[in-house]
């Protein structure tokens, strides 16, 4: 198949998302998006797929020009689109999950799951996708799952897919079999639209990389173009891409936990018998894939979920099964994993959402009454300090883009007097430009003397941050390793193939 998209243009309001976007993929060839957060990049997808309709310009299909009334119409066409979070229902088979929405029958208008496993058996052995059909979603690995994402669209003949960010939660044994795939597709004359923030593997992947800054295409690049080219056509400014920490000098343990269980919603042992500990001056990044017990355990730490067993300990202090409140008033900063579920409240302002933590402390309010003037100034410095892009401190936080939103929480977050912080996947979907930032303040708080766990799923990210790297596989921590160990070693321990520990 080839696409073109000649001069989309999407307009909310008088906010331009696209402005004149023109893309060409061709037959057989792996096309990489690349944009900061906010620049449009989703609303382009979406208009593809027939989720929304451009204000202007067209979508070409093989020359002809095409229009989608809806999702169901672009899969007909056939183009398919593996979505960031997966759409499958875990108690579905993979057979189940493939078909849904496009059942096949036989008589009497009965489902026939046999033609829909041979047909999954075909494609899978065609393109080295290797899923049993009669698996259950929820019993397969996040690896697998993906396969079974791509095996839906296929399996609806799909000559254009739509990959966007496929590899968030993949470990590196996991993406190198993904980019197999991808490369086996493109052989087999399928386009691929590739979306992702990690420069990395567009280079690795890529036959044409196009970017994109503020809703226009600023240009194209081969993948023989430099991380730091490719970044800096992204956020339109130079861009440091390693992380500069003072030497690695830790002082006494700030933070404890001691054979620590906590049960998931399920009432399983999310967490079964973790121990760890922080030191003053040091980052403990936390490797894994997701859904391994990491939330669980971030959760039990800052007061959000009970914890069965075992002990927590802050500055000396016992703070186990201790309330939220309680919690930040020993001295813990948060940026939890959700930030639009935990960190902030979406409906009020930018100012509000910065004093989240100290509302009705002075300065902010006394006897009761709010001190408006007090917040109001606590949020223009906040806002100059941390870079937040925003119309004014009374705008609503739900209208900044999800860079700027995590911005908001880091700034309120290093903005007290911490001694230690907890980041649970602090620049998950955020571009080059915010996880320089966000990463050069974490280290500065480090660099204070203080304490961070780091809780990523990003094995770059892991590599930059860390002074030293504990890895979670099943609840349990397999190894605690030095950041000098290989990456192949941390996806190792992220399967739970070996485990290992190193000392000081």
């Amino acid at each position: 198949m080839r696409l073109e998209l000649r001069a989309i243009t999407k307009r909310f309001g008088s906010l331009v998302a696209n402005d004149q976007i023109s893309i060409t993929v061709e037959p057989g060839q792996i096309h990489s998006l690349l944009g900061e957060n906010g620049a449009g990049k989703s609303t382009l997808m979406n208009v593809l797929f027939g989720l929304l309709h451009p204000d202007d310009g067209e979508i070409l299909i093989d020359g002809v020009p095409t229009t989608f009334e809806n999702s169901g119409e672009a899969v007909r066409r056939g183009i398919g689109m593996v979505h960031q979070h997966f759409m499958l229902v875990p108690v579905f088979t993979v057979a189940e999950n493939v078909v849904l929405g496009f059942e096949p029958t036989k008589s009497f208008n009965r489902v026939d799951y046999q033609k829909a496993t041979d047909d999954i058996r075909r494609v899978s052995k065609e393109f080295n996708l290797e899923v049993d059909p009669d698996a259950i979603i929820e019993s397969l690995p996040v690896g697998i799952q993906q396969r079974v994402e791509i095996l839906k669209a296929l399996s609806h003949d799909a000559q254009l897919l739509i990959l966007d960010e496929p590899t968030a939660v993949l470990t590196p044994q996991e993406i190198d079999a993904l980019m197999e795939i991808m490369r086996s597709l493109a052989a087999a004359g399928k386009s691929i639209l590739f979306i992702t923030h990690k420069l990395k593997e567009v280079k690795a992947i890529a036959d044409v990389i196009t970017i994109i800054r503020q809703g226009k295409v600023v240009g194209t690049a081969e993948p023989s173009a430099s991380e730091s080219e490719l970044a800096s056509m992204m956020v339109g400014r130079d861009v440091v891409l390693t992380v500069q920490k003072e030497p690695f000098s830790p002082g006494e343990d700030v933070f404890e936990i001691r054979d620590l269980v906590v049960r998931d919603d399920r009432g399983l042992a999310a967490v079964n018998g973790v121990s760890l500990d922080v030191r003053a001056g040091e980052i403990l990044a936390l490797a894994g894939v997701q859904g391994n017990g990491q939330t669980e355990l971030v959760e039990a730490i800052a007061g959000m979920r009970p914890v069965e067993s075992g002990t927590i300990t802050l500055n000396g202090h016992d703070i186990t099964n201790a309330s939220p409140r309680k919690v930040l008033d020993a001295g813990l900063g948060h940026i939890p994993e959700d930030r639009q579920r935990n960190g902030l409240v979406m409906s009020m302002t930018v100012a509000d959402n910065l004093v989240l933590n100290t509302p009705r402390r002075a300065p902010f309010a006394k006897r009761g009454t709010r001190n408006l003037a007090a917040v109001n100034a606590n949020a223009v410095r906040l806002i100059n300090e941390f870079d937040i892009r925003t119309e004014s401190p009374q705008e609503l936080v739900s209208s900044l883009s999800g860079g700027n939103q995590q911005k908001v929480i880091v700034a309120r977050e290093l903005s007290r007097d911490l001694k230690f912080l907890v980041a649970s996947q602090p620049t998950r979907g955020l571009d080059v430009g915010s996880i320089e930032y966000v990463h050069r303040q974490m280290v500065n708080h480090r660099n204070l003397g203080n304490a961070a766990l780091v809780v990523s799923s990003e094995l770059d990210e892991v590599f930059a941050l860390a002074d030293r790297i504990a890895v979670m596989y099943a609840g349990k921590i397999s190894g605690v390793v030095d950041p000098s160990v290989s990456r192949e070693s941390i996806g190792l321990l992220m399967a739970g193939t070996i485990t290992e520990t190193a000392h000081d």
